[in-house]
């Protein structure tokens, strides 16, 4: 696929920029009503806290129909008095510009990663196109651990409705930092910072025509910054307020993208992440204070119906590759009065480390296996809200925590069954 670089309207804009020291990517599809106010958040944090830094803010768009481009380009700060600043110093280029190849947001961050190699930046931001919540001090927090604190990935830490994120608090994070020892929280959350140095690097590698590119961009970001050895730290950004989903609705495609995604990297890396023994904190930056989150509704009853249909109709296919200690408990489960309904930590690990394990030896259809998830996913979810109904947000982390912590005990037993190919 042509590089965006070598377009000739975008050669013509990076001799006009010549170089720069700080991009913001904004991507987008279809978000006319919402990238106005990133784009004023974006410019800004970065006049209040880069006021001579030259800076360049792209949109990267991926087709949009409802005029997003050009509400990227009509946006701006138009009384920086107003907003306590005063006009900045250093100069200031927007670059909006459609993404080719695989349609996706892994395409979208490739153009801007490109962008900030041919400008030779020292450290880039990005930010999701539809925040309601971004402040311009997430500029900040994104951007000066890279410039002042030389890191070479900074990874969101929000504060996020209880029952918002649940594949992250229940699968991504919890496995994730099993297998590569190091506690981001959101290692798939969708607003980060690196540096120049691990945009180039990441342009090394040959995944843009793949599932990468398609959904997989945020979790393929984290695990190569930790893989391969590169400085990671985590900015308090507030709350991240968006359009959330019931997590009794159907997730199904996107908990076969995401869980996709972990998996083909727990392939590529199982070398690594079979050595390593513990767990280690990561660096926090930003002031943490307490938010107001928006609400999610949860319908209980409606996903225990669905974890107990799942049990009838895959119940043959997981019999093929859980134990038959797993298989009965969830048989019995699926018989249980919901007011008795659980779904305990050690039976749930086993079941996301006996997935990872049939995914790694393709003993049947991948594209089965990961959607037979679905119905366990919502089943353990089911079992989390009933469990933390009356639960503050320090009594729910501290839940998170221990199901993290018996993903870390029970690694020597995805080790085993992984290394004993046919075993």
């Amino acid at each position: 696929m042509e590089k965006i670089v070598l377009r000739k309207e975008i050669l013509g804009r990076i001799d006009e920029i010549k170089g720069a020291d700080i991009i913001v990517g904004i991507p987008s599809y279809n978000n006319a009503r919402t990238i106005g106010h990133v784009v004023k958040a974006v410019q800004a944090g970065l006049a209040k806290y880069f006021p001579d830094r030259k800076s360049v803010l792209v949109n990267s768009d991926g087709g949009s129909t409802d005029g997003t481009m050009d509400v990227f380009h009509q946006a701006n700060v138009e009384d920086f008095q107003s907003i306590l600043l005063h006009h900045r110093v250093g100069s200031f280029f927007k670059i909006a510009t459609p993404y080719y190849g695989i349609p996706g947001k892994g395409s979208a961050f490739r153009t801007i990663f490109e962008l900030s190699d041919a400008l030779d930046v020292k450290a880039c931001a990005v930010v999701d196109s539809d925040l309601r919540s971004i402040t311009p001090e997430w500029i900040e927090l994104l951007i000066k651990p890279i410039i002042e604190g030389g890191f070479d990935y900074v990874a969101p830490l929000y504060h996020r409705h209880k029952y918002d994120g649940t594949i992250t608090n229940s699968i991504i994070y919890p496995l994730t930092r099993a297998l590569y020892g190091k506690c981001v929280r959101q290692p798939i959350g969708g607003d980060f910072g690196f540096s120049g140095r691990i945009a180039k690097f990441y342009l090394t590698k040959d995944v843009w025509e793949t599932d990468v590119a398609r959904y997989g961009i945020d979790i393929w970001m984290t695990t190569t910054a930790i893989v391969n050895k590169f400085s990671v730290c985590q900015s308090f950004l507030g709350a991240k307020i968006h359009d959330t989903k019931d997590p009794g609705a159907d997730l199904s495609a996107m908990l076969y993208q995401v869980v996709g995604a972990t998996f083909d990297l727990m392939e590529e890396y199982s070398d690594v992440w079979k050595g390593v023994r513990k767990t280690e904190p990561v660096p926090v930056y930003g002031f943490q204070y307490t938010v107001g989150l928006e609400p999610v509704s949860v319908n209980i009853d409606r996903m225990i119906d669905k974890f107990r249909l799942g049990v009838r109709e895959l119940g043959e296919i997981w019999k093929e590759f859980l134990s038959k200690e797993i298989v009965d408990f969830l048989y019995t489960a699926e018989r249980l009065p919901k007011d008795e309904f659980t779904f305990p930590d050690e039976m749930w690990t086993e079941i996301i480390y006996s997935f990872a394990i049939t995914s790694h030896k393709k003993v049947i259809s991948r594209e089965h296996l990961l959607k037979s998830l679905t119905p366990l996913y919502i089943g353990r979810t089911a079992s989390f809200v009933k469990e933390t109904r009356d639960s503050d947000a320090i009594e729910v982390e501290g839940k998170i925590e221990r199901l993290c912590g018996v993903f870390e005990e029970r690694k020597t037993f995805l080790i085993k069954k992984w290394n004993n190919e046919r075993g």
